[in-house]
Formats: C-alpha cells, sequence, structure tokens
C-alpha cells in the first residue's frame, strides 16, 4: 500500500476518542499448481538434457531480472509502521485519561519535584521515569515481535483460530471496560516491584514505572491488547514493537510535560465520574473493532453467514446504546448518576448519533465508501437497491466474453465487485486473453484485505476506471488468503520459498513472490495474452502498481497497459 487508508471511519473514531479526551478534561476444486514460466523464451536444444539445463538457466535469469527491477513498494513498510505508531500513540493518549492513570498524575510528578530537592533533579528523575516507561512497553513489543517473525505475523490475519481468539479477546476487553469485571495481574507482582521501587537511584524509578504498568493494566491492558493485536496482523515484524513505541511515549508525556511545567497541574480537572465514561466509551468501541475479525473468518473460510448487513446492523445499535449513554439513559455499575446533561455530553452525543445516521442508508445497500475498506464487500449485501458503477442497471452490464467456465467462481460471490466479468485462475486468464485479444490485469487480492475494498470502492467506482476494467482487460483476481484446499495430487512444493503450499490462496501468493518479488496486497500487474509483462513503446516494463488512491495515477496505470498491449498487437500483423 502507497499510502495509510485515508478512511472517515479512523477520523470519527480518532475524533470521538480526542473530543472525550478533551472534553472531560477541561478514542471447488483448485486447479494443478505449477511453475510460472510464461515469460521464458525457450530454444530448442538438440538433446534433452541440454534442453532442461537452459530452460533452468533461462528461468533463474528471468527471476533474476524480475527481481531486479520490480520490487514491492517501497514506501509500504514506513507507511504501514507510521499508521501502526500513530494508532499507538491515540492509544497511550486515551490510556492517559483512564481511572488507572489520570489520577495518578499529579501525585507522582509532586513526589519527584519534592523528593528530588531541586527542580532540575526533579525534571531529570521524571524525565527518567518516561523513558523507562518507554522502554518496558518497546520491551514488550519486541518479545513480540520475537516471537512471532514476520510470516506468521502476516499469517494472523487470516488464520482462523487466531481470528476467532482475536474477536473474543477484544470483547472480553469491551465488557471489562463496561464494568462487568476488571483485568488486572498478580497483586504480588505489583507488591514486589513497589518493594524494589523504595530502593532509590535509576533502578528505584525504573521499578516505579515498572509499578504504574502493574498497576494500571487493568486498564491499559485491553488497549495494549487491542494495538498488539492490530500491529501483529498487519504482518510487520516491526509493527508490535513500533505500536508500544507510540502508546507508551504518549503515556510518558504527560508526567514529563508536568514535571517540566509544575504549575500546569492546577489547571486538570479534578477526578470524578467523567474518567469511566471514557472508559465506557472505549468499550463501545473495542466491540464494535471486535468484528472486524469475525468477519475475517466468515469470508477466508467460506462460511457465508456474516454479512454486510448485519456487520452495519450491529455498528448501528452500539452507535445507538453510546449515544443514549451519553445522554445518561443508560447507566452501568460503576457509573455515577447524571443529574443533568452537560454540554459536552450533548455535543459527544450529536457527534455520536450522526456518524450512526449516516451508516443506516447502508441496510439497503448505500455504498458508504469512507467504511468500505472495515466493512464486508458488497458483494455480501442481502437487499441492496443500488445500482452497478456509472449508473447502469445490473441488466446493461453485458460485454462479450468467452464461453469458458470459470474455476473457482463460487469462491468469490461475496467479494465480486459487481458489473466486472473476472477470473480466477491464471492459465484460464491466458486462454481468455488469447480469445478475446485483450490484456489481462492480474489483482492480487485477499478476503481481509482493507485496502483492496477501498481500492474497489473509492476507485474502481470512477466510471473511466471501471469502464477500462469491464471492457479492455481480462481482469484476473488471484485471492491470496483463501483457504480451500488443494487436492493432493495438485500440493507442491515452492522453489521459491522450500514451503509445501496446501491451499489455494498460498498458490497465488507463491505466484506474486517467487515471480514479482511481492507479498502485499492489492498489487496489480499488467500481462500481455502470453503472460509477459507488458513494455512501453521504449521497451520499458510498466512496473505493477500497489493500492494508488489518486483515480488519475491510476488510470494513467491502466492506459499505458492498453496502449502497450495494442501497439504490440499492431507490431505482430
Amino acid at each position: 500500500m502507497t499510502a495509510a487508508p485515508k478512511s472517515f471511519f479512523v477520523k470519527w473514531i480518532a475524533l470521538i476518542c480526542l473530543v472525550i479526551a478533551a472534553s472531560f478534561a477541561a478514542g471447488v476444486k483448485p486447479a494443478m499448481a505449477q511453475n510460472d514460466t510464461s515469460g521464458v523464451t525457450f530454444t530448442s536444444i538438440p538433446t534433452a538434457a541440454d534442453s532442461l539445463a537452459m530452460r533452468k538457466k533461462a528461468q533463474q535469469a528471468q527471476v533474476a531480472k524480475q527481481k531486479a527491477t520490480i520490487s514491492a513498494p517501497a514506501a509500504e513498510k514506513p507507511k504501514s509502521l507510521w499508521q501502526i505508531f500513530i494508532a499507538g500513540f491515540l492509544g497511550g493518549l486515551a490510556a492517559v485519561i483512564m481511572p488507572c492513570i489520570y489520577p495518578l498524575l499529579p501525585l507522582t510528578v509532586s513526589f519527584f519535584t519534592k523528593k528530588a530537592g531541586s527542580r532540575a533533579k526533579g525534571i531529570g528523575q521524571s524525565l527518567l521515569y518516561g523513558l523507562s516507561i518507554i522502554i518496558i512497553y518497546v520491551g514488550l513489543g519486541l518479545i513480540i515481535s520475537g516471537l512471532f517473525g514476520s510470516d506468521a505475523l502476516n499469517a494472523l490475519a487470516t488464520n482462523g483460530i487466531f481470528n476467532i481468539f482475536f474477536f473474543l479477546l477484544l470483547v472480553v476487553f469491551g465488557i471489562s471496560f463496561l464494568g462487568a469485571f476488571e483485568i488486572t495481574l498478580p497483586s504480588s507482582l505489583g507488591n514486589k516491584l513497589d518493594a524494589n521501587a523504595d530502593k532509590g537511584g535509576i533502578a528505584g524509578i525504573f521499578f516505579m514505572a515498572a509499578t504504574l504498568v502493574v498497576v494500571s493494566f487493568s486498564c491499559t491492558g485491553p488497549i495494549i491488547g487491542t494495538l498488539l493485536v492490530e500491529a501483529a496482523s498487519k504482518g510487520d515484524r516491526l509493527g508490535p514493537a513500533v505500536g508500544m513505541l507510540g502508546f507508551s511515549a504518549a503515556l510518558a508525556l504527560p508526567f514529563t510535560a508536568f514535571a517540566l511545567f509544575p504549575s500546569a497541574l492546577k489547571s486538570l480537572p479534578k477526578s470524578g465520574g467523567w474518567l469511566n465514561t471514557v472508559k465506557v466509551c472505549l468499550g463501545f468501541l473495542e466491540i464494535a473493532f471486535a468484528l472486524k475479525f469475525l468477519s475475517n473468518v466468515d469470508l477466508a473460510y467460506h462460511w457465508n453467514w456474516f454479512n454486510r448487513d448485519i456487520f452495519l446492523s450491529i455498528w448501528i445499535s452500539l452507535g445507538m446504546l453510546l449515544g443514549l449513554y451519553l445522554l445518561g439513559k443508560i447507566k452501568f455499575s460503576h457509573d455515577s448518576d447524571v443529574g443533568y446533561v452537560s454540554v459536552t455530553r450533548f455535543f459527544m452525543a450529536i457527534l455520536v448519533f450522526a456518524f450512526t445516521i449516516y451508516m443506516i442508508p447502508g441496510l439497503w445497500g448505500a455504498p458508504l465508501k469512507p467504511l468500505s475498506a472495515f466493512l464486508p464487500p458488497m458483494a455480501t449485501q442481502e437487499f441492496d437497491l443500488s445500482q452497478v458503477p456509472g449508473g447502469a442497471s445490473a441488466a446493461e452490464v453485458a460485454v462479450k466474453t468467452s464461453s469458458l467456465e470459470k474455476k473457482y467462481a463460487a469462491n468469490y460471490t461475496r467479494i465480486a465487485t459487481r458489473g466486472l466479468d473476472a477470473w480466477y485462475d491464471y492459465d484460464q486468464a491466458l486462454q481468455v486473453s488469447k480469445e478475446l485479444h485483450k490484456p489481462i490485469m492480474i489483482d492480487f487480492t485477499g478476503f481481509n484485505c482493507v485496502n483492496c475494498r477501498q481500492m474497489e470502492a473509492d476507485v474502481w467506482t470512477d466510471s473511466r476506471v471501471f469502464n477500462h476494467l469491464k471492457n479492455d482487460y481480462i481482469l484476473l483476481q488471484l485471492v491470496v488468503d483463501d483457504k480451500a484446499e488443494l487436492q493432493p495430487s495438485e500440493q507442491f512444493t515452492s522453489t521459491y520459498s522450500g514451503k509445501r503450499i496446501t491451499t489455494l490462496g498460498g498458490k497465488w501468493s507463491d505466484l506474486e513472490a517467487s515471480r514479482f518479488n511481492a507479498n502485499s496486497q492489492p498489487f496489480y500487474v499488467l500481462l500481455d495474452s502470453d503472460g509477459n509483462m507488458l513494455t512501453d513503446k521504449n521497451g520499458v516494463t510498466i512496473p505493477p502498481s500497489p493500492a494508488n488512491y489518486n483515480v488519475e495515477s491510476y488510470l494513467k496505470f491502466l492506459e499505458s497497459g492498453i496502449t502497450a498491449y495494442q501497439s504490440a498487437q499492431q507490431a505482430k500483423k
């Protein structure tokens, strides 16, 4: 992905968390697997042995050339890590105003400023205290990163057991925030750390920070757990550590800042019922976020029961309940009595109800583009009054196509883009391309690829892009996280990774990695009818495109492939 999705949903969530903080303080059947050598030209050799040697040498040269000229998007990892860092930082800011931490701010800062004897020494100790918090949390992130390699982290995104576990975990976290129970670490651990904190010196300050981490776990644990789940499922080895860096930096910031400016402590609002309100609001968000993991499993394993309508219905219900809670119409066990609705709660309720009302048309098929990256695909919508892109009805989108029976089509009805005649098998797409004289666009995609859904909702729906995909290309969608098992006779050991490929998605993932040296989705590749990458008039290979939310840029990419294909066809005549 070239850029973090500019999701309206993320903005709403961030705005809700920040407003809460600021306001209350003033969050089938698979095909036979085979090695792809379509881009290699073989020369006839008199002997079979020489022919085999030459073929292997040519294939190795082709792969080496592709690896030298084609790589996964350079900006993908930094953008992804920045996204994780920002999410961690926002989580840390939310943690600061939780009931387990907020009351400790003035106590901790006053402790350092009074015990140090001088302001300069007090500032130094507070800085060391904040640094210790960062070291502890980043250390936790590094442990998670070390336990899971990048391949294992990437597998978490579509692994059924892990996704169900994450779903249940986040629901438990959400229920905990609502006040049903508290998640705490053993009290003996906190007592032992607290005893070591009395030793003084650098070690004592470090153990003070460790004590804060332990005693505040009932508030920070769900936030940390959610963050680590999200960071781990990004598939980047450094994701958990970077997420913890953002979280701990935000958590340590106020302790250091108030040590620098202790007079600012007087402006802090007093602890009270508003702290629990923050906690409950985050509980609603935890439960809403958990549904995404359940949707992941439903798509990847073809359960076909968690549709877009159901997903939206639950989110709308949660939004309505949260709005009523902010108005004081719903009360949980730890809440204070709300004698009246403050201006702050009133405007927060408006924000929540507005977001909820925005989602309601989605029950009848409204695209809800800003939410498309998080919702189940539009094809899962049971009741849809909308039309295909460009205003044409479903009956008006028929185009000339092949009479071949599509392989695996039944697997992908829930992610199909309306109006587009996609294919799902590489060899079959080559055959159709030769039959219809059209270039191929491979769309390496996934059931659980949020950027893929956003590209389809925000870019593919542009009438010009849609018409090119519909009329000028053979669209080949290869779903890399499909868990459909290959027949035993079709399973193979990858010559690229050395791993045993047993699923249909694994087959396409291996193709993307071995031939195009990429493992990100979406990833778009333009091929001719022989499976060779298209080249421009100067003979330069048209590079694959990652997610590109700039419609004009993506349109230029598609048109360059059409021009290249047409020029090659004319040259053959």
